[in-house]
């Protein structure tokens, strides 16, 4: 008799433990999102474009689809200046502009590991060297002392919106 009752008990345990998660899973609001997380870029592009050698260069223009999710401007371990600003695209990949007064070869080591030349590309009247690498693919020039790279999991065709809006 004493085994029935705690069989019993248990039963009923259980099922107000699940009564509880039910209504908490029904009124507790869940996100709707995809994860991605926006930044506001603006004002840090402000303070790196003040602080930095070189002309810091963002972009203008881009269309609400582009969605900006991390930004950053340090000076590395050699002590170079380094501008960061990464993108979702809109479709879905990943894109960055990269800014460094360091050696062009070690910037492109950097952000597109394992990167060969692959031509060059025109934007917005200007040739840009195209890079494929292990990961990502790149467009890079060089501007006096910077190196400029728009890089990531983007096609060459997002790569190049991207640097076509950058001013």
């Amino acid at each position: 008799m004493r085994s029935r009752q705690s069989v019993r008990d248990m039963v009923l345990s259980m099922l107000a433990v699940g009564g509880v998660v039910a209504v908490g899973y029904l009124f507790i609001p869940h996100s709707a999102g995809d994860g991605v997380h926006r930044v506001d870029y603006r004002s840090a592009l402000s303070s790196a474009k003040r602080a930095a050698p070189y002309p810091v260069l963002g972009p203008e223009g881009l269309a609400d689809t582009w969605r900006a999710t991390s930004v950053e401007y340090r000076k590395d371990k050699s002590g170079h200046n380094v501008w960061h600003l990464g993108f979702v695209t809109p479709s879905g990949d990943y894109a960055a502009v990269e800014q460094s007064n360091a050696a062009k070869a070690d910037v492109l080591a950097a952000v597109v590991p394992g990167g060969a030349a692959d031509g060059s590309a025109p934007v917005a009247g200007r040739d840009w060297e195209r890079y494929q690498g292990d990961r990502y693919r790149g467009l890079a020039r060089q501007d006096g002392a910077a190196t400029t790279v728009v890089t990531g999991s983007a096609s060459y065709e997002e790569l190049a919106q991207l640097a076509q809006a950058l001013r």
